[in-house]
């Protein structure tokens, strides 16, 4: 997905309003510039954050400054105001779907009750928080934090919810025989 396409989704997205007591959040990568100038090096930070409420509201953030607890708490920020809500069915998602961002892509399946979160790094970061329990995800293309980070949030924010899906065709929610 292009880049301006992605900003026009997360521009409908469904920000949501969460307390603030119950969030969790998780850093996901940190990353040290260097800037050389006349009298030595000038360090900086920049931190990646995902937070969330366990129950279907997650967000991401970055932040950057001179001291790594700085930029967390500037990411932390930065992520509480991109809280959005997530379509999920129980403690996974209710289909299959691919996000993109980038060259990175994110490919998440809906799993059975007891799977637990098949995932890795940024990824399996961002289904903590949101409360997703039973998940299948592989990364695709690269492995660039920002990016997969990017990429899943696209995945999650294509999730439809079942119900709207029937109302709009003019059929009834129908659960498959188990």
């Amino acid at each position: 997905m292009p880049k301006q396409e992605l900003k026009d989704t997360l521009s409908v997205r469904r920000l949501v309003e969460t307390n603030q007591a119950n969030l969790k959040d998780q850093v996901v990568s940190i990353n040290r510039c260097t800037k050389v100038v006349k009298g030595g090096k000038n360090l900086s930070f920049s931190a990646l954050v995902v937070v969330g409420d366990q129950g279907g509201h997650a967000g991401f953030g970055m932040g950057k400054a001179r001291e790594v607890p700085m930029a967390i708490r500037k990411a932390i920020e930065a992520a509480k105001k991109n809280m959005v809500k997530l379509n999920l069915k129980g403690t996974t998602i209710p289909h299959q779907v691919l996000g993109s961002y980038g060259s990175g892509q994110v490919l998440l399946k809906p799993a059975p009750e007891g799977t637990g979160v098949i995932a890795g790094g940024p990824v399996r970061a961002v289904m903590e928080v949101a409360g997703i329990q039973n998940v299948l995800t592989k990364s695709l293309g690269t492995s660039n934090p920002h990016n997969v980070i990017k990429a899943t949030f696209d995945a999650l924010l294509h999730l439809k919810d079942a119900a709207k899906v029937a109302e709009n065709r003019g059929k009834g929610v129908e659960e498959p025989a188990s």
